[in-house]
């Protein structure tokens, strides 16, 4: 026999302010409760793995745009170092028609002339085989007189340095 106790006094008021029934509390809200927070979870999960699925293919598709773009760096690396070795400059200054220079004069400080200038060699093609576009278009300024005579040429023993026409404006340079 299971006989509840009785109450008395102050005990027996708060007894009559709870329902007769709590002990027996409604499980239908709880359940929701936790099948929403389950499906709510699961749910997440679905939107959180879709999330990483995506930034993986991403980040494939961008690693695969990174290889081809080095490659295609390390290609164009090799043809400016081609273009760029003295063989091929020294071949496409011929197709253009230059010739090596002869010796080198420089000017000092104070005006005079260090070294003996020489004519540039001259050779054995005179019209390129090739033209590069460059060649083709007109050149911008003036082009060069022909070499001087033996007559109008300075000596080597004494070389000479013109000073240039003077012009009616006056000098943009600071100090003159």
């Amino acid at each position: 026999m299971s006989r509840k106790p009785e109450l008395r006094g102050r005990a027996a008021r708060l007894a009559r302010l709870l329902p007769v029934g709590a002990g027996q509390a409604a499980r239908t809200p709880f359940v929701l409760l936790v099948v929403l927070l389950l499906g709510g979870g699961l749910i997440g999960l679905l939107v959180l793995n879709s999330a990483l699925s995506e930034g993986a293919f991403r980040l494939d598709d961008l690693q695969k745009d990174t290889k081809s773009l080095t490659d295609e760096e390390q290609a164009l690396q090799r043809d400016v170092d081609a273009y760029s070795a003295p063989d091929a400059l020294q071949r496409r200054a011929r197709e253009l028609g230059m010739v090596p220079g002869g010796d080198p004069a420089f000017l000092n400080p104070d005006g005079t002339v260090k070294g003996v200038p020489g004519p540039a060699q001259q050779s054995s093609a005179s019209i390129p085989m090739v033209l590069a576009p460059e060649a083709l278009t007109p050149a911008p300024y003036p082009t060069p007189s022909p070499a001087p005579t033996p007559a109008t040429q300075p000596s080597a023993a004494a070389p000479s340095i013109q000073a240039p026409a003077p012009s009616a404006q006056p000098s943009t340079i600071p100090g003159r």
